[in-house]
């Protein structure tokens, strides 16, 4: 029996900055008006919050929606205010990964990992995912920042992708994964910042000890 040896080296599946583009799909009014998986505020402080930490570490981006103009509405207002001038992808097909001009977007990117969320989970995330895996990308999907018409439906797509090989992270997890050192004194302020503004008890824990006891993350 081989016994291993220890390094202090992250994990090559551990998410950084450099190595995986975000993917967010379709969050817009009327994919949001039938969803009860999740509180649809809840959804919205998820979704801010893996987009500002996407945008702090400057991880590349790509925005979509389905029949905006049409049907299903604008995306929400906080995703064009993170990303001023980005360019939004509109699409007819329920699967992202059948619209041509985003998967030109996602070879210009060139990321072998895509990390994904949108709503709704079963249909425009459930899609893209197995299709992106059957291709050869490695997939992760926000889980808490998707959601669908109720709980069973998105149970059973996060079930479905897991299966076929995604890896399922929640919110919190991708923002302190994108961090993960807190001696990165670049991005310190960055992360605890936009953790002290969506990320419930834990922000608030933060912003106590800073209060209280002048007390930072990691000894800082």
């Amino acid at each position: 029996m081989t016994t291993a040896t220890a390094t202090a080296v992250p994990g090559a599946s551990l998410l950084s900055p450099t190595n995986h583009a975000l993917v967010l799909i379709d969050f817009q009014s009327q994919m949001a008006f039938a969803t009860r998986s999740i509180d649809i505020a809840a959804l919205r402080n998820n979704v801010s919050l893996i987009a500002k930490g996407a945008a702090g570490f400057k991880v590349p981006v790509v925005l979509t929606t389905v029949a905006e103009t049409s049907f299903s509405g604008p995306l929400f207002p906080e995703l064009p205010a993170i990303f001023p001038g980005q360019q939004v992808f509109d699409r007819t097909s329920m699967n992202t990964w059948e619209d041509a001009p985003v998967i030109a977007e996602i070879n210009r990117i060139g990321k072998q990992r895509l990390v994904i969320a949108g709503l709704w989970t079963s249909v425009c995330i459930v899609g893209p995912a197995l299709s992106a895996i059957e291709q050869g990308f490695e997939v992760y999907v926000i889980t808490d920042a998707c959601g669908d018409v109720s709980d069973e439906a998105h149970e059973r797509a996060v079930t479905r992708m897991v299966q076929a090989g995604a890896v399922p992270v929640t919110s919190v997890q991708y923002l302190l994964e994108l961090q993960r050192d807190w001696a990165r004194g670049e991005t310190y302020g960055l992360t605890t910042g936009i953790a002290r503004e969506h990320a419930g008890g834990y922000g608030l824990g933060i912003q106590y000890a800073k209060a209280m006891f002048g007390a930072q993350e990691g000894g800082h």
